[in-house]
């Protein structure tokens, strides 16, 4: 045990910075943020009504921060990681975010817009699993949406294009559950084989 908080606080002073910024100028750069996501959401197509886009982008910066604070979020997302599972902290792995990201837009009943879940990772064994909420134009994939990733970043929203995301490469989520109980099923298979 030791030994995993000497590891958990060396890597905290590795990827922690030294210095903050002022709260006056966050709020400043989240606005922007915002209005860059909003038009971001707009420009999905002529269909999506700029409202619900302006809506859906501040609704997901806000309740990013509230589930930050929710989550008690004082670590990068690793470390965070490795508090959850310990049962130091009540939620704050992937999963978490996407879901709660994508309870909140859902109670929004958007018209134009449609969310998804995605995960990526699931058969790399050398990346942990990530998991994601993304918003599209309704009716459209959600490889032609935006991912809304909280977890990224440590409580902070990071977005970007499905398509253009470099860090991971995204699949649906029903169809990695496929495959995982897939595999299962052929291990189940040959257990009663052997």
């Amino acid at each position: 045990m030791k030994k995993l908080i000497y590891v958990m606080s060396l890597l905290t002073l590795l990827v922690a910075g030294c210095t903050t910024v002022p709260p006056a100028d966050r709020r400043v750069a989240e606005k922007a943020q915002i209005t860059e996501l909003a038009a971001s959401i707009r420009a999905l197509g002529p269909e999506v009504d700029p409202e619900e886009a302006e809506r859906a982008a501040r609704i997901a910066y806000s309740h990013t921060h509230e589930l930050a604070i929710q989550y008690q979020i004082t670590d990068p997302p690793l470390i965070h990681n490795t508090k959850v599972n310990m049962g130091l902290r009540p939620r704050g792995l992937c999963w978490h975010w996407a879901e709660d990201i994508e309870n909140r837009l859902k109670q929004e009943n958007f018209q134009t817009l449609d969310l998804h879940r995605a995960i990526a990772n699931s058969d790399n064994p050398f990346r942990i699993e990530h998991s994601t909420a993304i918003v599209s134009r309704k009716g459209d994939s959600m490889f032609d949406g935006i991912v809304l990733d909280p977890w990224r970043k440590g409580g902070i929203l990071h977005w970007t294009p499905t398509r253009t995301d470099t860090d991971y490469n995204w699949l649906p989520r029903q169809q990695v559950f496929e495959a995982k109980r897939e595999r299962l099923r052929a291990r189940q298979r040959l257990s009663t084989q052997g």
